[in-house]
């Protein structure tokens, strides 16, 4: 016996995506078959069944409604799984023979996008690691907000450092990395990562120069300031090579890539980082208790991260450090401006991951809303930074884009009252569209007709209670209720009975009907047509915006900075070069935060005491 054709294609699918969950789109769900149907159900819980394949055996079968697919995907990559998601490619209605699919997205715990799954004030991070005569290339993206970073290792435990810094849910590396005497399961055990050994045309020298070149649209990776970073270029374009096979488009939301030597920061080794629990305490990995619980006071997804990257990447260059406390001082001196900046930037949304969606066009009309929303407190909050003189202020500012043009095209476009849904229609506004104007207005009249129908259907007919009536299922018909049915004329055609009335329609039904309906669906096919060119208007602009959006967070974050300063009532430090601090009186601001603002000096003479008392 031979597997039948859908099965056969089914396969052949499958087995291009060996190391995945394929969840393969078949009508109104997503199916799996054979033994991702037998581990999906018993990890999702879901009921597994049998389908015809044409073996003897039936294959085994789970399967989750298209609509909340979402989130049993989320679950599975939360679990360390990867999911090829295949869809239909044509209308099973036109389709001749076997309805084309295609795998559209893989989605993998570095790679997802999903706002259901993804911590708001965290980043989600992926590194690409290249090893090779003992050093490390590192290549660090989050996927969701367009970050890009690299950086040269040359020992293990600095690699491990910055593992514990960004804190990955997934590595890929090449396989000399693989085979390098470092425990691949020990890291997956102790971090919780999914590793991907990738094949070693993944890094090489040339393909990861030229996708680096031709992504950034640059003539030379000297442009991008990675001169000094062969090994990073290399990891950095099996990064990009393996993002576009995953997500199956441009990635366009990275707009930029910065490189950094180890010593541009403070050195946190991976034991200190966990016992100065500066972003998470070392038992509950929460952030209730840690330094960041302390200091966080931002209004925005973005700024939170923001936060956190000041944390996890402490300053050590004068320079920068004496230019980050100004920007502090300014707003902590400042306190109806900061206040008014914080209102203005509460209602903001996380653009960068919103950016994100819509570069890989998974955005909706509330996407594209809420951006449109967040970008209307950029002049506002621009106007406060413009009475500002430090230095950092003055340069973010400056750099602050207040996209009114976007605002302006999403406005003019997108109902505000549209439905979650893109192809029922009512996503666009009147007066945008001069062809959706005129199929509404068909769309209205064909309302009229029925109505006129249905008035003259009463009257030939004397059913009072006789109504025209639609779903999804039977379309539209004549509702006549069971004591009315002997008044019903032969022309009526019976569709459905009920219970407690029957259902028909007519020969003119029909005719309204098909006007109707091709109508409707003419309609709602021209809006989803215009959404998706608004949708990649607004992703034509995705470098102003991601930029606007760093810009919010940086603002953001010095605000949260001084407001805890300010009312914590934080001094100043001054940087000496004595090599001696001399802390008198001094505070702990988490040990403080938990102890209704005892003073930590009060503290350790509250325990010397006891520990007198006990000896």
């Amino acid at each position: 016996m031979a597997l039948s054709p859908m099965m056969s294609k089914y396969l052949e699918t499958k087995d291009e995506y060996p190391d995945c969950i394929l969840f393969y789109r078949l009508g109104d769900f997503y199916e799996m078959f054979f033994d991702d149907a037998t581990m999906v159900a018993k990890e999702l819980e879901l009921t597994l069944t049998g389908k015809d394949c044409g073996l003897e055996e039936r294959a085994p079968m789970c399967g989750v409604p298209y609509h909340a697919a979402e989130t049993y995907i989320n679950r599975l990559v939360q679990n360390g799984h990867k999911v090829a998601i295949a869809e239909q490619m044509e209308d099973p209605k036109l389709a001749k023979g076997l309805v084309k699919r295609e795998v559209v997205r893989i989605v993998t715990p570095g790679t997802i996008t999903s706002s259901g799954v993804l911590a708001d004030d965290k980043n989600n991070y992926i590194i690409s690691i290249f090893y090779i005569d003992e050093r490390f290339g590192l290549s660090i993206c989050d996927i969701s907000t367009g970050d890009f970073f690299v950086t040269e290792l040359v020992t293990s435990r600095e690699l491990f450092d910055e593992i514990q810094k960004y804190q990955p849910t997934e590595i890929i590396c090449n396989h000399a990395f693989e085979i390098s005497g470092i425990s691949l399961d020990e890291l997956k055990k102790k971090y919780n990562i999914t590793i991907t050994s990738l094949d070693n045309s993944y890094f090489s020298e040339k393909s990861g120069i030229d996708i680096l070149k031709k992504h950034f649209k640059v003539s030379s990776v000297e442009a991008l300031g990675l001169s000094e970073f062969l090994d990073a270029t290399i990891a950095s374009g099996a990064m990009l090579k393996y993002l576009y096979e995953m997500q199956k488009s441009s990635c366009a939301q990275i707009v930029s890539i910065s490189a950094y030597k180890n010593g541009d920061y403070m050195i946190v080794d991976t034991s200190s980082r966990r016992n100065l629990e500066l972003v998470e305490t070392m038992r509950e990995k929460k952030k209730n208790g840690s330094l960041l619980g302390v200091l966080d006071k931002t209004s925005t997804a973005m700024g939170a991260r923001m936060l956190r990257s000041f944390l996890e990447q402490p300053l050590i260059n004068r320079e920068r450090i004496l230019n980050r406390q100004e920007a502090v001082a300014e707003l902590f001196d400042r306190y109806i401006d900061r206040e008014e900046l914080r209102e203005y930037l509460n209602p903001v949304y996380d653009l960068e991951r919103l950016m994100a969606r819509v570069v890989t066009k998974s955005a909706n009309t509330r996407d594209l809303l809420a951006l449109s929303s967040s970008m209307k407190m950029i002049a506002p909050i621009k106007e406060v930074l413009n009475t500002c003189t430090s230095g950092e202020i003055v340069k973010i500012n400056e750099g602050l884009d207040k996209l009114e043009d976007i605002v302006d095209i999403i406005d003019r476009s997108i109902n505000e009252d549209s439905p979650l849904s893109l192809k029922e229609g009512n996503i666009i506004n009147t007066g945008y569209n001069a062809e959706i104007d005129k199929l509404r207005q068909a769309k209205t009249e064909g309302k009229n007709w029925l109505a006129s129908l249905e008035a003259d259907e009463k009257e030939k007919t004397g059913i009072k209670n006789l109504k025209i009536k639609y779903n999804k299922v039977f379309g539209y018909y004549f509702e006549v209720t069971n004591s009315f049915k002997d008044m019903v004329p032969d022309y009526f055609v019976r569709k459905q009975t009920l219970t407690n009335a029957e259902r028909y329609t007519t020969d003119k039904l029909k005719e309204l009907e098909n006007i109707i309906i091709g109508a409707e669906d003419k309609l709602n096919n021209l809006e989803y047509e215009v959404f998706v060119e608004v949708r990649d208007i607004v992703a034509g602009n995705v470098n102003r915006i991601q930029s606007s959006a760093k810009s919010l967070a940086y603002i953001d974050a010095i605000c949260s900075l001084a407001t805890v300063a300010y009312n914590n009532n934080y001094i100043r430090p001054q940087i000496n070069t004595n090599g001696v601090i001399d802390i008198k009186d001094g505070r702990h601001p988490v040990v403080e935060s938990m102890l209704n603002d005892i003073h930590l000096l009060q503290m350790i003479h509250i325990l010397i005491r006891i520990r007198r008392e006990c000896l």
